[in-house]
Formats: C-alpha cells, structure tokens, sequence
C-alpha cells in the first residue's frame, strides 16, 4: 500500500474514533465530512441550542498528494497530531497548519510544510 492510502485510512479512521466520542444529541449532529478523493476530512456540529445556532468544525484534517498531512484545525484536547503519529503517520509528514508558517519552525519534531 502506498504512503498517501495509507495515511488517508489512518486519517479516516482518527476521524471514525472521535466521532465516536462526540456522539448527537437531541440539540446538535456531529457530522463527518469526508472527501476521499481530494483529502478532506472533517468533523462539524450543527444544531440549535435553544436560541444559540451551532455551526462549528471541530475538527479539520487534509492529506494531499505530496504525502502531507496538513492538521488545519484541532477544536479538542486529543493532541490528534500525536494520535495521528502514534497510529503510524511520520511526524515529518505532518504540518501543524494551525500554525503560521514562520512559528512551525519552533517545533521542529513536526513538518514545517
């Protein structure tokens, strides 16, 4: 299996799990988003909360062709970039993307780009 597949089922599966632990509820819908072909992987909570609209990604995650997993968006306290690295993706194929460009630096155990 090639690294791009194989980083993509990683990520899918991540993706799965914590869906798993952000169930729907009678207020909001945890939605998985998933585009398989083009690398996207999100999760959403849409809803009402009585007045309040919820219309949120929680979580953001793209793996492009270059072998890249670019973590876009991590609205947890998962780590999912140490979770991601710990089911067998590289840290130097994962980009903390949340971050600038210039500050990845700083963290030097993960890709800059």
């Amino acid at each position: 299996m090639d690294k791009l597949t194989k980083y993509k089922q990683i990520v899918q599966k991540v993706i799965h799990e914590i869906a798993q632990m952000t169930p729907s509820d009678d207020f909001s819908e945890t939605q998985i988003i998933i585009d398989d072909e083009r690398g996207h992987y999100l999760l959403f909570s849409v809803g009402w909360s009585e007045k309040r609209r919820e219309y949120a990604p929680f979580v953001h995650i793209d793996v492009l062709p270059n072998n890249k997993v670019y973590l876009q968006h991590d609205g947890t306290d998962l780590k999912i970039a140490l979770w991601l690295s710990d089911k067998g993706i590289s840290k130097q194929d994962i980009v903390l993307a949340f971050h600038a460009p210039h500050h990845r630096a700083f963290i030097p155990e993960f890709a800059i780009d």
